[in-house]
């Protein structure tokens, strides 16, 4: 015998269910909506029975024989709204199934992230913040830093104030819109913002003028903002620790991995650090210090060094100084190379005592609610080791100030380091970062790629920074193929049901079984959308977010306006330089 397969195979029954779901469903907005249109005729709500045989009479007779003293045209405009409102509701409500199935599994949903959630997050506030306590209801950015709305709706997501974050991005995929304007432009405490580009100072810096002064860093004319402030760069190397930590951000602006460090780099460190901490105990300045790496046989730092008590350092100064020629020049080159910046006197300017202009405090700007832009250029001759230096300086000001607080500074001081590894390469930044967050310092370091990092920082310092962030958000354009299958393996593995279908001359049979495959594949993770960032959260299973733009925000009108008239500021400061050098070159 031999069996015939219907002529819809095995989708026949679902088949025939479909069609009964549509005629019933057209069925209730025939009869919805043709009672409605009764209704708004005027002839009140009188729906008739739900049956085959009210749905007969309409088809034969039409709508008078269901609704006798109603216009036609009334009965045919009610259906007709039913109609498209349910048409509407259906889009709806398959784009949110669609939604909603195809989040692949293993990535976390609202239950697993309610502490950064605004309930859970509210709630850390208030045990993190005792300025807060009392206070009924808090606006949101009072109790955390917006990172973006869960995908694909929402809600909204917080990182808590002892939280430290590390975004990689590629360039132009949100960094600046979506990260580093809005954390500045929400901040509740101290700013600081380091960056190579002009934009985020653009558009915040009008708001930020209205909670606190604006002060401005920028040597290099990114900006082209005049300049109104100088810091105190020796005030810093009063111990040898500062001394030292101020070297190595010099030294660090020439050398391309922290990891390695040869002869020469640190023993030009040393060296650096000696002749700083001279000059700060001397009462020296720093175009001294330039005078003493230009001329290696000038005694003045040793006899300062021995002036100031310290014998073994002015011991080693001077070994340095008696040593073999070619060695202590050897030395000296490669501090003044890590220098070099300073030699520029519009980069030196920043940096020297002037009267006519306001000193830069990092002991009182963690204090207030005041803003710190730090700009610098990349490449030869940028003033990044100035940048690094200014930016460790009121960090560990903030440390000390939480420490003198109880513990942690309130509010918290927000920490935009954008373009680290170009412009703020802190060597030990990755040992810091942890500490920071447990003081109520919000550090966020933006890269454009692991890889970067690596360059700056070694392998082992790279991988210590990945540790010590408890937020993570990773970007559209990672092009690191290794770092992304990495980040595959971390997202894991969700079970995946196939379906296998035998067909036999007895009829068809269906075998279920069960694979597991990755959540997000290398390439999905590669072709994230911009504006999306997968978030790997301390504790949680790794999530999808939707970041928030500055633009897209309902404030952003007045912060518009007022970034165009700072664009325009910039670009008439820039002619107005332009034309300025060059009547001095025809000059």
């Amino acid at each position: 015998m031999s069996s015939r397969r219907g002529l819809f195979g095995d989708a026949g029954p679902w088949l025939i269910v479909g069609i009964a779901a549509a005629a019933l469903v057209l069925s209730a907005v025939t009869w919805l909506g043709g009672t409605l249109g009764a209704a708004m005729a005027g002839d009140g709500w009188a729906p008739p029975p739900f049956a085959g045989s009210t749905f007969r009479a309409l088809l034969a007779e039409g709508p008078g024989a269901v609704w006798p003293t109603t216009s036609p045209i009334a009965v045919f405009i009610g259906i007709a709204v039913v109609l498209a409102n349910t048409v509407v509701g259906a889009v709806f409500l398959v784009r949110a199934v669609i939604r909603m199935t195809s989040k692949p599994k293993a990535l976390a949903g609202r239950k697993e992230l309610e502490a950064l959630c605004p309930k859970g997050i509210t709630d850390r506030a208030r045990s993190l913040r005792p300025s807060l306590k009392g206070q009924k209801t808090l606006d949101p950015d009072e109790t955390g830093n917006l990172l973006g709305d869960l995908d694909p709706s929402g809600p909204e997501l917080r990182s808590s104030f002892e939280d430290v974050e590390l975004d990689l991005m590629a360039p132009r995929a949100g960094k600046s819109t979506g990260i580093a304007i809005p954390r500045v432009l929400r901040a509740r405490g101290c700013v600081l913002l380091t960056s190579n580009k002009n934009d985020v100072y653009a558009v915040t810096r009008a708001e930020r003028a209205k909670v606190g002064r604006v002060w401005t860093f920028d040597p290099q004319g990114i900006v082209h903002a005049p300049r109104e402030m100088w810091w105190d760069m020796l005030a810093e190397c009063q111990t040898i620790e500062g001394a030292r930590r101020l070297a190595g951000h010099f030294m660090a602006s020439i050398n391309d991995d922290a990891s390695k460090q040869d002869f020469w780099i640190s023993a030009a460190q040393n060296t650096l650090t000696a002749l700083f901490h001279a000059a700060a105990k001397g009462g020296a300045s720093v175009l001294d210090v330039l005078a003493w790496l230009a001329d290696p046989a000038d005694r003045t730092p040793v006899d300062l060094l021995r002036e100031a008590d310290m014998p073994a350092l002015a011991g080693q100064l001077q070994g340095t100084i008696r040593g073999a020629v070619e060695t202590r020049d050897g030395i000296y080159e490669t501090a003044r190379q890590s220098a070099s910046c300073l030699l520029d006197p519009r980069i030196s300017a920043w940096v020297l005592p002037d009267l006519d202009r306001p000193q830069f405090i990092p002991s009182e700007h963690v204090l207030g609610k005041d803003t710190l832009y730090l700009l610098s250029k990349d490449g030869g001759g940028s003033a990044a080791g100035v940048v690094a230096g200014i930016a460790d300086a009121t960090m560990r000001a903030g440390v000390i100030a939480a420490e003198r607080m109880g513990g942690r500074l309130d509010p918290p001081m927000t920490a935009v380091l954008d373009e680290a590894a170009n412009v703020c390469r802190i060597s030990d930044l990755p040992d810091l970062y942890s500490h920071f967050g447990s003081r109520g310092i919000n550090v966020v370091t933006l890269l454009q790629s692991y890889r970067q990092g690596s360059r700056v920082w070694g392998e082992a310092g790279m991988d210590a920074l990945w540790s010590a962030a408890t937020i993570k958000l990773l970007g559209a354009g990672l092009d690191d193929a290794d770092f992304v299958d990495k980040i595959a393996r971390l997202v894991g593995q969700h079970d995946v049901r196939t379906v296998s279908v035998s067909r036999s001359k007895d009829g068809s049979s269906r075998t279920y079984s069960d694979r597991q495959e990755q959540a997000l594949p290398a390439d999905k993770i590669r072709a994230l959308p911009k504006g999306t960032a997968l978030l790997l959260a301390t504790g949680v299973r790794p999530a999808l977010i939707k970041l928030r733009p500055w633009y897209k925000e309902p404030n952003a009108g007045p912060i518009s306006a007022a970034a165009k008239q700072e664009a325009d500021a910039i670009t008439q400061r820039a002619a107005a330089l332009a034309l300025s050098t060059g009547r001095n070159s025809d000059g």
